[in-house]
């Protein structure tokens, strides 16, 4: 039987908080291992922009996800931001790939020049030392030149910048139609199969 595929995603304090729970989502159906991490910041950019209600202790936020998204005990893991026996922490311990969806500027910033003061931005600074696939998802406007110099320096160490900038090209007809285009462009660079989104020419 293959080994289950493992991510690391982090959702940060960005508007967009749908993309990061739709990814997490998608992730959990396509029989992914997920090693989640959402901030505080995120959590009150959740609770204005979205429905969700999510408890704040990493323990009773993974059984709620875990039921609310009906996985086996196991394939989803909630780990807080001071959680530094977590795998994600160590390069040999951690996934093959990391999201940050979405990534807020702050989070861009210390990612950028190597903070590592939580959890989130050791697993990045882990990914990136290991050369693993580390894809940022910033949603902002407009862009700061410190933001696309932050940008350039990630792209430049490996990093994938994938803003949240949905195409228009499939005809949306929702919000969710939106949130979908931006969640397949990240499946896709994972190598997840997905039926959200056409390709191009399809």
């Amino acid at each position: 039987m293959p080994e289950r595929r493992r991510v690391t995603l982090a959702i940060t304090g960005a508007s967009g908080a749908q993309y990061g729970m739709r990814l997490l989502e998608c992730l959990l159906r396509a029989d992914v291992e997920v090693s989640l991490m959402i901030s505080q910041a995120a959590q009150l950019v959740m609770a204005t922009e979205t429905d969700w209600q999510l408890p704040p202790k990493p323990q009773a936020l993974q059984a709620f996800l875990a039921e609310h998204f009906a996985v086996p005990e196991g394939q989803l893991r909630v780990y807080g931001k001071q959680d530094w026996m977590a795998p994600p922490a160590s390069g040999s311990g951690a996934p093959s790939a990391m999201v940050v969806c979405p990534c807020s500027t702050g989070t861009l910033s210390a990612i950028a020049c190597g903070a590592s003061n939580n959890l989130i931005e050791r697993a990045a600074d882990v990914a990136l030392k290991e050369r693993r696939q580390l894809i940022l998802v910033p949603r902002e406007s407009p862009y700061s030149q410190i933001h696309l110099e932050n940008m350039l320096k990630l792209s430049r160490l490996g990093a994938l910048i994938l803003p949240a900038s949905p195409g228009f090209y499939h005809q949306p007809r929702s919000i969710a139609d939106l949130v979908d285009f931006v969640v397949a462009r990240i499946l896709d660079q994972l190598g997840i199969e997905q039926q959200l989104l056409a390709r191009w020419g399809e």
